[in-house]
């Protein structure tokens, strides 16, 4: 993204999560039944979302890749017509095996989850020596927000954007280290804000993707927290006390 950005700039997150994420992502936001998965519309999801992540020059696995042809290959199979000769067979349901591997993934995330929370609490326990536990710059929480998340925000920030109004077309006017200092320096001032609220000025899709772009680099880098009172509510972002926050 070069020649719009103002850098070449391709994202490489370590909230980024797996095709298995994004699927059991989708299914819980539309409260879909995990069994009984609705593959025309959950596959039609999918890709929007990988078209999306393509579009904002997201580094993605092929495992995400994989998972698309993987769907479209099931979606295809219950799009066939039944045995013209009337023949009842057996054939297990496309979906099964997609199912199973939701299911497991799907355990065996709250397994870690669970151990994570012990862990936390014990980290909280002084041993008999009265040591005191180690923290490392490292150990920063962004909470439940998932890049998903923002994905799912930033796409209802896009349909609001009309493009058909007129604008003027400036050469290069808009660039991630611009947008990371006009952040920045939001944040100084403000001890939150709103994510939609930073694109409310924007005057066209290319400078939302950059803003955009702007704020992983900054989640990246922990200069940021993200937060969601609520899930698939609205997601707010502050500056994290932990680091000095300079562009």
């Amino acid at each position: 993204m070069s020649d719009r950005t103002g850098m070449d700039y391709r994202i490489r997150l370590e909230l980024f999560e797996g095709p298995l994420d994004l699927l059991l992502y989708l299914i819980k936001r539309d409260e879909l039944n995990i069994c009984d998965i609705p593959i025309m519309k959950i596959t039609q999801q999918y890709l929007d979302y990988l078209n999306l992540m393509e579009d904002l020059n997201l580094d993605i696995a092929g495992d995400f890749l994989v998972m698309a042809a993987t769907l479209m290959q099931i979606k295809s199979r219950m799009l066939l017509p039944p045995d013209p000769a009337g023949l009842e067979t057996q054939e297990e349901d496309p979906r099964a095996e997609l199912v199973r591997r939701l299911l497991e993934y799907k355990a065996f995330k709250e397994a870690a989850e669970r151990f994570r929370e012990l862990e936390s609490k014990q980290s909280g326990v002084f041993g008999r020596f009265g040591s005191e536990p180690e923290y490392k710059d490292d150990d920063v929480s962004f909470g439940d927000v998932s890049l998903f998340d923002l994905l799912s925000a930033f796409a209802k920030v896009l349909k609001s954007i009309n493009e058909d109004k007129p604008h003027e077309i400036l050469k290069d006017e808009y660039t991630v280290a611009d947008k990371i200092h006009d952040i920045v320096e939001r944040l100084k001032s403000e001890t939150t804000v709103k994510f939609s609220r930073l694109f409310r000025a924007a005057k066209n899709k290319l400078e939302a993707i950059t803003t955009f772009l702007a704020i992983l680099e900054l989640i990246r880098l922990k200069k940021v927290l993200i937060v969601q009172d609520e899930q698939f509510g609205e997601i707010e972002i502050s500056k994290n006390s932990n680091f000095v926050l300079e562009d």
